[in-house]
């Protein structure tokens, strides 16, 4: 254990920062048995508390506690262990006397072998002692921790032991939430149902981080059937769908590590990222890049320290970055916009994009590839880069087909060689709206949306291919020999397009 081995090497002061106050304790009681340390703990409720002679001193000012540690570490023996539960929230204050105090008992501390333990949920420290303490990565519970709260559960509600497919599917639930999240997620499904339920303990999960406000659980992801087109694309994700499992651990192949998805606007790349889930059978967590940077000095990387916290604890899974270069707009500016957050965020990220050892599936999407800094895009942080053109006629007769499909409608019934043709240059996400908006228009008739609806649609609607003209042209140069193309075919698959027919319009009025 970690905390064993810097009690052993004599660190006179470490940090545990966690919400998860009670299993830090129970996990610093074992490390101070292995290692003969003495163990006391303060709070400025209870006092100081010797928990090997089980008496305590009422102090609730932080002062005064560190001046009586002061008197008990000023004995070499036996080496003491002092837990200092939230004094991060007093240190805040910026009482120099109480950081001066502070120094002074880390430096006898270091002197004769005893170690004070910092615990709270705040990472800030004072710049005067942030190098002379240690700061310890507290995971979230395994499947292992994660199993005993389920037996004790199950034992108190007087249920059997869940064992077999149930077991792993109620422990892979609640992997990424802390043991009192998932003890609350299991009693809830005992109340609700009657038993223990992997989907309830799964919506609980969902909720519980969506509370967190830096990663959500996405629930239900399309397949790749949802999406028109990007054979190439599809082939490479099912080719990598069973890399994931023990089978490929033993035959030596390391598991996937991401994907980069840039194109237009439009174009499905965030339906493609949602579908990796699905065709990896991996849960999926979207990360709001935005959420990660906050205002107080140190905030945002702890933020992303505890997005890949969470993410790894959940893993197998698939982690979900929409639009990531708005996430590092200012990591070129080097600290000139920011103060470097921008930049040590991205640096922390490219670190464990290289380095990560859990098997989180990163899925990226890009609007602006020119936004994004050239140490991103290198092989090695992702598998793969693929450049999502517009679609091709294939693809948009395929595209015209799911999303009549999606709104209750027969293909059967459409033209949809015509409706390709007036489409040119039409994105996914265009097609569709053309096709909603011809829908309000039949339902404002009191007649069913037909052919004329949608054509006279489509030629209202003016594409996105036509307003960035300059920056598609530029992108698709960009992409030329970077990036692999997802499409296979088609005038668009080859970085062409055709102007729009000229007798659109007179199609449409004719109808």
């Amino acid at each position: 254990m970690q905390l064993i081995t810097y009690l052993r090497a004599g660190h006179p002061g470490l940090a545990i920062i966690t919400a998860e106050e009670a299993r830090a304790e129970a996990e610093i009681a074992a490390a101070c048995g292995s290692a003969s340390r003495h163990l006391s703990a303060w709070s400025s409720s209870e006092g100081l508390v010797d928990t090997h002679e089980r008496r305590s001193q009422p102090c609730a000012d932080p002062l005064e506690a560190l001046q009586l540690m002061e008197r008990k570490l000023a004995r070499e023996e036996p080496r003491h262990v002092v837990v200092m539960r939230d004094l991060q929230l007093h240190l805040d204050h910026g009482d120099p006397i109480l950081v001066r105090r502070l120094r002074d008992l880390l430096r006898l501390a270091k002197t004769n072998g005893h170690c004070l333990i910092l615990l709270g949920c705040r990472p800030k420290l004072p710049a005067e002692v942030e190098h002379e303490i240690t700061r310890i990565d507290f995971p979230l519970p395994g499947a292992d921790e994660l199993a005993v709260v389920l037996d004790g559960i199950a034992s108190s509600a007087k249920l059997e032991t869940p064992s077999g497919d149930l077991r792993e599917s109620l422990l892979n639930a609640a992997l990424g939430l802390t043991t009192v999240e998932a003890e609350n997620a299991f009693a809830l499904s005992i109340v609700e149902t009657g038993g223990l339920r992997a989907d309830v303990v799964s919506r609980e999960k969902a909720r519980t981080l969506k509370r967190g406000g830096l990663v959500e659980v996405i629930s239900s992801a399309p397949s790749l059937e949802d999406i028109g087109g990007y054979d190439p694309l599809k082939e490479w994700l099912n080719r990598r769908a069973g890399a994931f499992g023990t089978a490929a651990r033993h035959y030596g192949l390391p598991a996937p590590k991401g994907l980069l998805i840039v194109g237009i606007p439009g174009t499905g790349k965030s339906l493609t990222a949602k579908a990796v889930s699905s065709t990896f059978g991996l849960p999926l967590l979207r990360l709001d890049m935005g959420r990660v940077f906050g205002g107080i000095i140190g905030q945002s990387e702890a933020n992303l320290r505890s997005v890949i916290q969470t993410a790894e604890a959940i893993a197998p899974c698939v982690l979900w970055i929409d639009e990531i270069e708005k996430g590092f707009v200012g990591s070129q500016s080097g600290g000139t916009s920011d103060g470097g957050t921008s930049s040590r965020v991205f640096g922390s990220f490219l670190s464990w994009m290289q380095e990560k050892e859990k098997p989180v599936f990163v899925v990226a999407t890009a609007n602006d590839v020119s936004k994004l800094p050239p140490e991103f895009l290198r092989k090695g942080r992702f598998d793969e880069l693929f450049f999502v053109d517009l679609p091709s006629p294939e693809e948009r007769a395929r595209i015209w087909e799911i999303v009549i499909c999606r709104h209750r409608r027969n293909p059967a019934t459409y033209d949809i060689p015509r409706l390709v043709r007036v489409c040119d240059q039409f994105t996914g996400a265009e097609i569709e709206a053309a096709f909603v908006d011809a829908m309000f228009e039949a339902y404002a008739e009191g007649d069913e949306p037909k052919d004329k609806h949608v054509v006279e649609a489509v030629t209202r609607t003016i594409p996105l291919a036509r307003l960035m003209d300059s920056q598609i042209t530029a992108l698709r140069q960009w992409a030329e020999g970077r990036a692999r193309n997802a499409s296979s075919n088609g005038a668009a698959a080859k970085g062409k397009t055709s102007k729009p027919p000229r007798n659109a319009r007179r199609i449409a009025q004719s109808n």
